[in-house]
């Protein structure tokens, strides 16, 4: 359908700008944005009443638990709490059961994905077989299928030459490989960071030079391979400075930071609330607020949901015990714009790490609002108030640590190739 948003507050990433304006789209595609726009024939006409209209969220690393687990997550409600969520574009996980190892594995998922989800979805495949870290995937293979990216999420390749051989393949194919940077050994068991917080707590703990550690690593191998690289999640500040050489050297590498750990830290964990147990651990809050700064200087570029539904028996245990993972699809905007409100980030630097910058890293048209763009937009309303809770949310599994937190910030609706998929 075609549409003409009037009465808009107009957030591009692409321009940095927020200003009032309209914008037509028709035939899926934005035709024009800015002060004065032509009414597209036929078009429906909506008033935003001054509410802020931007690029679709796109969300690389969800988990999405088809095949294996589905009671925990299917296609079908993580695409319904994406588009409750503003996220027009979920780029999902291969950490499944079986892993997503194979061109007919990938082939399934794509299949189930199509007819059940409103949403874009573009899935991820591993980089090794079974995740096991001994042998890579077929990647042109799973490439010519649809895979956009190649991971071992959380399972680090801890054999260096199998990583060094896939990177060289995955360099030669030109994919993208997005790693976990730790260094196994240290991080293995870990349920907290380690400090004073752990040790009162009484909790396993990993130190933060684990995640320097691996991070080394990996940024050598990118410097002999040549291979493009995206680190899933750099959340200390140890970490930092090697990723600002590794760019300053013109290393083809990128980095992202999941909203839990960019709005929470250690000491919300609490008494052993498992809510709040995610991996990596939950940082102190001197990591937190480098990660902050590191996302507003553009350092760190991607900011994510690391979606990852856990039902209710995986964490009504012991803290030690319980798996880690939070869901975030829903409470992604929300949660990113408490950095808005406390003045770190404007809302075109927020969409920057949001939208437009995890789709130039997948070579994807959308993130913005230029013509020509895919008509994939979200309008909201900063400002709105509301508490969170959990039993309202879409997903099967409801494991979120914002339950009952106070948020400010709703998603009104949410449109994919001009097509509304979510109306509050």
């Amino acid at each position: 359908m075609n549409l003409l948003f009037t009465n808009a507050r107009l957030i591009d990433p692409e321009a940095g700008t927020d200003h009032p304006g309209s914008l037509a789209v028709g035939n899926g595609r934005i035709l024009a944005s800015g002060g004065e726009v032509a009414v597209p024939e036929g078009a429906q006409v909506i008033d935003c009443r001054g509410a802020c209209l931007a690029p679709g969220i796109v969300d690389i690393g969800v988990k999405v638990c088809e095949p294996g687990e589905r009671h925990k997550e299917s296609y079908k409600s993580a695409g319904l709490a994406a588009a409750a969520g503003g996220v027009t574009t979920i780029v999902t996980r291969p950490d499944t059961t079986p892993a997503i190892d194979s061109p007919e594995t990938l082939e399934f998922v794509t299949r189930r994905a199509q007819a059940d989800t409103p949403v874009n979805v573009l899935p991820m495949a591993a980089l090794t077989k079974g995740r096991a870290g001994r042998e890579m995937t077929e990647i042109g293979f799973l490439m010519d299928a649809g895979a956009v990216a190649f991971t071992d999420c959380d399972h680090v390749v801890a054999d260096t030459r199998v990583f060094s051989r896939a990177l060289t393949y995955a360099r030669s194919c030109g994919a993208l490989v997005i790693a976990h940077p730790q260094d196994p050994g240290l991080s293995n068991g870990a349920a907290a960071t380690s400090g004073k917080f752990a040790s009162l707590r009484g909790l396993p703990a990993v130190s933060p030079m684990a995640e320097r550690m691996g991070l080394d690593r990996d940024i050598a191998l990118i410097e002999m391979t040549g291979a493009r690289y995206h680190a899933d999640q750099i959340t200390t500040a140890r970490a930092l400075p090697a990723l600002e050489r590794a760019k300053a050297n013109g290393l083809d590498i990128t980095a992202g930071v999941s909203i839990h750990h960019l709005t929470l830290n250690e000491m919300d964990v609490a008494d052993y609330r498992t809510f709040f147990k995610v991996k990596p651990p939950l940082r102190a809050e001197d990591d937190r607020l480098a990660v902050v700064e590191a996302l507003g200087a553009g350092l760190i570029d991607i900011i994510s949901s690391m979606h990852t539904p856990q039902d209710e028996e995986s964490k009504r245990l012991p803290f030690e015990e319980a798996a880690s993972g939070a869901v975030a699809l829903e409470t992604l905007l929300p949660a990113a714009l408490r950095l808005v409100h406390a003045g770190h980030l404007d809302l075109p630097g927020l969409f920057r790490a949001l939208s437009l910058n995890p789709a130039r890293r997948l070579g994807l048209g959308c993130g913005r609002l230029a013509p020509g763009a895919p008509g994939d937009l979200v309008l909201f309303d900063p400002d709105a108030p509301f508490v969170m809770d959990r039993t309202t949310l879409r997903s099967k599994s409801r494991n979120t640590p914002f339950d009952g937190a106070r948020m400010q910030g709703r998603v009104v609706a949410t449109y994919v190739a001009g097509t509304p998929v979510y109306r509050r």
